[in-house]
């Protein structure tokens, strides 16, 4: 796709790169929420170390969603 062809904001009223960051957070925080059925799921087996392996994936997920929203709320409401 030609990238001076994409859409930059005049159609959804949204700029790219807030929209990116938008996008981003939903998609952590969605990963939070699947990551919960993945370390159930571990767990509901016995294995621990997979229970563990999620957790950490959760808690950067986490992280990743905060970040954002901290980058969101500095440039979106000003």
């Amino acid at each position: 796709m030609d990238p001076s062809t994409q859409e930059t904001g005049k159609v959804t009223g949204t700029q790219d790169k807030d929209y990116n960051l938008i996008w981003f957070v939903e998609q952590c925080l969605s990963n939070v929420l699947r990551l919960e059925n993945y370390i159930a799921d571990a767990e509901r087996t016995g294995d621990q170390e997979l229970a563990s392996f999620f957790r950490r994936a959760q808690a950067e997920s986490r992280k990743g969603a905060e970040q954002g929203k901290e980058l969101l709320s500095k440039r979106l409401i000003k």
